[in-house]
């Protein structure tokens, strides 16, 4: 339904009734996939949802708090300030990057208004709308050492735990809306557990089961068992009076010489249906909007389309909306995504057809309506591809990953492709760098799983050594070498794939069995396993050491 005609229907009807007073304030209407099934279309045929919707309210708020959103911020603070030295050492730090926070407030802006909307129904404390400030910086992408992402920073099992899809194409996680949605559940439950606000919030950064033993722990030595007196975790003892250094800074920024821009205390985003999946260089162009600013206001699409098996929601600007639901309306679709016809050759999987066309074996399956995974050459398929090209669609998780592989850094880069049973701990190792460095140099978190395929860039001291190089891509690579008198040996590292044995290998690199043996310490019957490292020094002029 139109929420504008039965909320207007309402008040006719109870003021017939003789009803004098009206709530100042209705429930704003929510936007998750299973909540958009309650409305009705409208005349185009789309579901289109303002986020906010709110009676006229009883009496007229303050000037100041009609057009300033920091002001309407600072009348929903509800936690105690108080004197506290970790308080003071972490304002004293936000005060020695003064243009921080402001740098921080205009990330926010777009986000905001939604936020503290969601909050006020809820009745929580207005502080929650600053906790994307310790947690994110309000940066949607956002990717920690811990595998949390997103403005609420959720790492995987508990963004699944609260209804955040995970996909190849799409992760929930970094989804404003519904990445809000699951925060607040997450931090009411918690405030029902602790009955306190303070110990919800250190319960968000540290977990409910640490905070509820060192509850215990201070309860059965008879000592104090609030928030400041707790035997809590180094990092968890500093995110509270993080997030009340905040507060203190945004309540009265004149003490703190801190200049905040004002933000129009309005709507700035709302959520469209649309239905099917969507090429999202299409959506901006329908919206009349960037890409960028699109991927901005949908963090959680990875890809250069929306999920093809949902959400099928975008959010736009709220002004921008009427002009994308009209021209969505008019466009079938069949027409939102371009389609390849695309002939299947020799060697073709349908792995390797996905991964050309950044698309995914489930997809190709269900468009082309194959049961299995067995394809033939000669035969087509119907293939989703991009309309423009990947560099348009920069905040791809593919843009961004190449972003970080590119940025200039000390050393020679080598690209890696990641084999069977490869780690990023044995990856480190074989190159001589850190953990920490190969994930950073990758956009990934130390604790990421790695998978056969994958680039890896690596950046070492050592220009032009090889011989440290570990990836079986230098198969392909001894060609050259051969071409290249002054190229004796080479010392080549192995991961052993399914199917390997010594005699094949053997081969492959012209090498004998009982040297591979010699080389690697191998018992005479022992077998190969899959993910085994083997290292072998190849004479690529024809015969080994």
């Amino acid at each position: 339904m139109n929420l504008r005609r039965p909320v207007f229907s309402l008040c006719i009807m109870l003021l017939a009734a003789g009803c004098t007073h009206l709530p100042s304030k209705q429930p704003t209407q929510t936007t998750t996939a299973e909540q958009a099934t309650a409305y009705d279309h409208d005349a185009s045929g789309l579901e289109f949802y303002p986020y906010v919707i709110v009676d006229p309210p009883v009496a007229e708020p303050p000037a100041e708090a009609q057009t300033d959103l920091w002001a309407r911020v600072r009348d929903g603070l509800q936690m105690e300030p108080r004197n506290d030295p970790r308080i003071e050492a972490e304002l004293a730090a936000y005060t020695r990057s003064a243009d921080y926070i402001a740098r921080v407030a205009d990330r926010a802006e777009p986000y905001l208004h939604y936020i503290v909307e969601e909050l006020e129904r809820r009745n929580m404390p207005a502080e929650i709308a600053l906790l994307p400030m310790v947690e994110s910086a309000y940066r949607p992408f956002a990717y920690s050492s811990g595998r949390a992402a997103g403005l609420w920073q959720f790492i995987p099992s508990t963004g699944l735990h609260y209804g955040l899809k995970q996909t190849w194409w799409y992760d929930g996680r970094r989804d404003i809306v519904a990445s809000t949605q699951a925060a607040l559940d997450y931090l009411e439950r918690l405030y029902e557990l602790f009955s306190d606000w303070e110990l919800a919030l250190a319960a968000y950064n540290a977990g409910e089961g640490t905070v509820g033993r060192a509850i215990r722990a201070n309860h059965a030595k008879g000592l104090p068992t609030d928030y400041w007196n707790l035997p809590l975790p180094a990092e968890t003892q500093s995110y509270v009076p993080r997030l009340l250094a905040i507060r203190a800074l945004i309540a009265d920024p004149a003490r703190y010489d801190l200049e905040l821009r004002s933000i129009p205390n309005e709507p700035y985003l709302t959520v469209v249906e649309i239905g099917t999946q969507i090429d999202l260089a299409l959506a901006a162009e329908l919206a009349d909007i960037s890409v960028d600013q699109l991927y901005q206001l949908n963090p959680g699409f990875n890809r250069w389309a929306t999920d093809p098996d949902g959400p099928h929601l975008l959010v736009v600007p709220i002004e921008n909306a009427a002009r994308f639901e009209l021209a969505l309306s008019e466009l079938p679709p069949q027409q939102r995504i371009k389609w390849h016809r695309y002939q299947i050759a020799r060697g073709d999987s349908l792995i390797s057809i996905a991964n050309r066309y950044h698309t995914t074996v489930e997809v190709l399956r269900q468009v082309n309506e194959l049961s299995g995974t067995t394809i033939r050459a000669g035969q087509h398929l119907i293939v989703p591809i991009a309309s423009k090209p990947a560099e348009h669609y920069s905040l791809s998780a593919g843009q961004r990953l190449a972003q970080v592989q590119n940025r200039q850094r000390t050393g020679q880069k080598q690209m890696h492709t990641v084999q069977q049973g490869d780690t990023l701990w044995g990856i480190s190792r074989r190159f001589k760098v850190s953990i920490d460095q190969l994930a950073a140099w990758n956009g990934l978190s130390p604790k990421d799983t790695l998978r056969p395929g994958q680039s890896l860039a690596i950046w070492t001291t050592s220009p032009g050594n090889d011989s440290d190089l570990s990836a079986n891509e230098q198969i392909a690579s001894l060609p050259a070498f051969r071409n290249n008198p002054a190229a004796q040996a080479q010392k080549v590292h192995y991961t052993v794939r399914p199917g390997d044995s010594l005699y094949a290998i053997a081969q492959r690199f012209n090498v004998s069995v009982d040297d591979l043996r010699r080389w690697n310490k191998l018992p005479a019957k022992r077998f190969l396993q899959p993910g085994q490292l083997l290292i072998m020094h190849v004479d690529v002029t024809g015969s080994s050491i």
